[in-house]
């Protein structure tokens, strides 16, 4: 049968996605647009209200489009499924199988006798004591550049907005030999970049299922091997970056001076009530610390407005926070109450319209802040991994696109080149658009 995948919300959805590909490929399943295909399978997020919200338009919408056919199914995966559970047969028909972050690795198999057995409905929603290992398959030709890797479930910190840990888990390592050994067997099939996955990687391996390796002993380890010629992370908490972490930045190569490290909010009070562990004292420290070992580090991060308390005085010290940091970009969000959340029960609550105001105000702060921090990358030479061909050609002749180690995203002409696709180019940026950056190569690619 064919099978189509949409992915809703974090990272960690998305390589969860790439693998459950890879595993119904093996199966004899088939890859298909979703008019063609049969089996919908949604990885979801419920991290926020507005998401939750989306998937149950999207399995209305298929509902509405493929209902008519006997065959067709739907499968629900990530937080929203964990949250809602089998309460999701009730209310949509065509859903056969509900699964879990945990119950992805049995994800294949569930599929499979679902399609033998109709009307069979299956869920997988336990959470487990360990890393709950997926099977590996590999495809026989070269994958794309660039990889996510998962290395840890779960989280244990309970921030009082956070969703997460009653969806996801508890905190939940991989062994050090497992991450390298996939990391091993996507370099040998052409990947060049691996993005390693948790929620909260600066804690790695140091939760009872992990085997007591440390992040930065990871970093070693992932750099070691052959072809990867960068690395990338997410996400980060604050208050568990370490000064060996931020070592890593200055003396490991591939790790790329790149930074995605949520502070939520500028102010102090409001960093409290979010249960947090630290201020924005400590934050500008590791901020400082960064740039003084990698001064071209481009850091970005997340940002809540509107928690419950938040005043105008409590905003400002946002803002200020984001002009005294330089981020190149953020995320930027409204609070929303989480069923079970601590901060659900916390008073008073901000208004709707200041809510949206703020963010407003927010947001235009953060496109500021991208505008000027891609017009700093003109006339710089960079090194570009290519991920493709881009959209439209340029004026001399087909463009490719790929991110510079920052993560930019750069567009240039190759002339002559047939494919592109995995190499590293050499770059000089010679323009800044709204969202990326055009350059021209300045050597021969390998």
């Amino acid at each position: 049968m064919k099978f189509h995948i949409t992915t809703m919300g974090c990272q960690m959805n998305v390589g969860d996605g790439d693998w459950l590909t890879r595993s119904l490929v093996s199966q004899g399943f088939t890859p298909a647009p979703e008019d063609q295909a049969e089996i919908f399978i949604l990885f979801t997020c419920s991290v926020r209200d507005k998401p939750e919200q989306k998937v149950a338009s999207e399995l209305g919408r298929i509902a509405d489009r493929h209902g008519g056919n006997p065959r067709a199914f739907v499968a629900v995966g990530g937080c929203t499924a964990q949250q809602s559970g089998t309460a999701l047969w009730r209310r949509f028909p065509m859903v056969r199988l509900v699964f879990g972050t945990d119950g992805l690795a049995g994800a294949p198999r569930a599929l499979a006798r679902i399609v033998d057995e109709p009307g069979l409905r299956l869920s997988l929603l336990d959470f487990t004591e360990s890393y709950p290992e997926r099977e590996q398959t590999w495809p026989e030709d070269r994958l794309p550049p660039k990889a996510f890797v998962s290395i840890m479930q779960g989280c244990d910190n309970f921030c009082a907005y956070c969703i997460v840990p009653f969806v996801r888990g508890r905190q939940k390592s991989r062994n050090l030999p497992a991450v390298v050994a996939e990391v091993r067997a996507l370099a040998a099939r052409g990947v060049r970049e691996v993005t390693l996955l948790g929620q909260n990687v600066n804690s790695y391996g140091l939760d009872a299922a992990g085997d007591g390796t440390n992040f930065a002993a990871l970093l070693d380890a992932v750099a070691a091997v052959p072809g990867i010629a960068r690395i990338r992370f997410t996400t980060s908490h604050p208050k568990d970056l370490n000064d060996d972490v931020i070592a890593r930045f200055a003396d490991l190569p591939q790790l790329c001076p790149a930074l995605h490290l949520p502070v939520q909010s500028g102010s102090d009070a409001v960093l409290a009530r979010m249960g947090r562990g630290y201020d924005t004292a400590a934050y500008l420290r590791l901020v400082e610390k960064l740039r003084r070992g990698r001064p071209d580090v481009s850091l970005t991060t997340d940002l809540i407005v509107g928690f419950p308390g938040e005043t105008d005085a409590d905003f400002r010290l946002t803002l200020d926070l984001v002009r005294d940091v330089g981020f190149d970009s953020g995320f930027s969000f409204m609070y929303c109450d989480r069923p079970g959340t601590a901060s659900e029960r916390l008073e008073p609550k901000v208004a709707q319209e200041v809510k949206s105001a703020r963010l407003a105000a927010l947001q235009t702060l953060l496109d500021a802040r991208l505008t000027a921090a891609l017009a700093a990358q003109v006339g710089k030479v960079t090194e570009v991994l290519v991920e493709g061909k881009s959209r439209r050609d340029g004026p001399d002749g087909p463009s490719w696109q790929g991110r510079d180690p920052g993560g930019r995203i750069v567009n240039m002409a190759l002339p002559g080149t047939a494919d592109a696709t995995g190499s590293l180019v050499r770059a000089r940026i010679r323009q800044a658009k709204k969202h990326s950056l055009i350059g021209e190569a300045e050597a021969d690619h390998d």
